[in-house]
């Protein structure tokens, strides 16, 4: 492993400080994705930043618009079984426990979740070229084995995929990302978060340099009453998405009055599209709207060699996940999908 100092800091300030005192200096906290990144000789670090100490950060605190605020320190599994989440936001509660393993999820952060690297062969292969790795490099996947890369917002330069559970459900909540740093405090809705690869595959955020994650809002609606989370993947125990849909539903006299859709395992961030959400309200909460809707999200979408399956799975994942978040009842917090 390449030699680096070890710090810790001791408030956000202070963190944001050490962090922008060089330009490899990185933050760690639950360490489950950089202590990889830097054991394969993927990124260097001259300093890391450890934040665990920092107050504030790591609890869940009510709102004034009858919202939760998350802190980015805590762990995903206190948030999954934190009874607030539980109760009003059950669909993040599951798409939490779909991901990695209880150990991971005891030691993973929220924020560390937003920000973790592709799962992509080639991008943890150095002896293989990889914009995101190395810009300019070239793509090796997008003639290589891509079973499990992006059949949406992809290009030439990357068909990586965004490997987050978490992150689906909160782009179907609308979830608003707190950031301190140099210049001071902002929030970005969470649509805004991630990026495509367009002609910088390298970047994989709109965070800016010496940025940290402090807390992410979660709007007061959680669709409590119908939603649902279903994750396709090769092996049903620590396994990425080939394909994954979080559903969030509002029903008023028998047709949608509101619908969120969002999928993972599809491209280089969750992908959402509001067309679909829009085409669904005032429509009859069945198949055939559903399946109209899985059209509009997956219009443009296009496969390679290995991954042109993932089109179809995910139309019929969309409209069973639908069909799924009508009965509340299947869906408790916690519950393992239905494969």
């Amino acid at each position: 492993m390449n030699n680096f100092t070890y710090t810790k800091a001791t408030d956000i300030d202070n963190a944001v400080a050490l962090i922008n005192a060089g330009d490899d200096n990185k933050i760690i906290a639950g360490g489950t994705n950089i202590i990889d990144l830097l054991k394969y000789f993927i990124i260097e670090a001259d300093t890391l930043v450890d934040i665990n100490k920092i107050s504030g950060i790591n609890e869940l605190t009510e709102l004034p618009d009858g919202g939760i605020q998350i802190g980015a320190l805590l762990t995903n599994a206190d948030t999954a079984y934190h009874p607030v989440i539980e109760e009003k936001y059950p669909l993040l509660s599951k798409t939490i426990l779909a991901g990695a393993s209880p150990q991971i999820r005891n030691m993973a952060t929220n924020g560390g979740n937003l920000l973790q690297r592709t799962r992509c062969y080639y991008f943890y292969d150095i002896h293989t070229p990889c914009n995101k790795r190395e810009l300019g490099s070239g793509c090796s996947a997008i003639k290589g084995y891509n079973r499990i890369h992006a059949i949406l917002g992809h290009n030439e330069n990357c068909i990586a995929v965004f490997p987050s559970d978490m992150c689906v459900a909160l782009s179907a909540l609308d979830a608003v990302i707190n950031i301190s740093g140099p210049d001071g405090e902002r929030a970005i809705e969470f649509s805004g978060f991630h990026r495509l690869p367009e002609d910088r595959p390298d970047i994989d955020n709109n965070l800016k340099k010496g940025e940290l994650i402090t807390s992410i809002n979660l709007p007061e609606k959680g669709f409590s009453k119908n939603y649902s989370y279903l994750k396709l993947r090769d092996r049903s125990s620590y396994s990425f998405a080939l394909v994954s849909v979080a559903t969030g539903l509002e029903l008023e006299n028998k047709t949608i009055k509101e619908a969120r859709i969002a999928l993972g395992g599809v491209a280089h961030k969750p992908w959402r599209v509001k067309e679909a959400e829009d085409f669904l309200i005032g429509k009859e909460p069945n198949q055939e709207s559903f399946s109209a809707a899985a059209d509009r999200i997956l219009n443009g979408a296009k496969g390679f060699d290995h991954n042109s399956f993932k089109i179809d799975l995910a139309k019929k994942a969309i409209v069973r996940n639908c069909m799924m978040a009508l009965d509340p009842s299947s869906q408790r917090p916690g519950a393992k999908p239905s494969l």
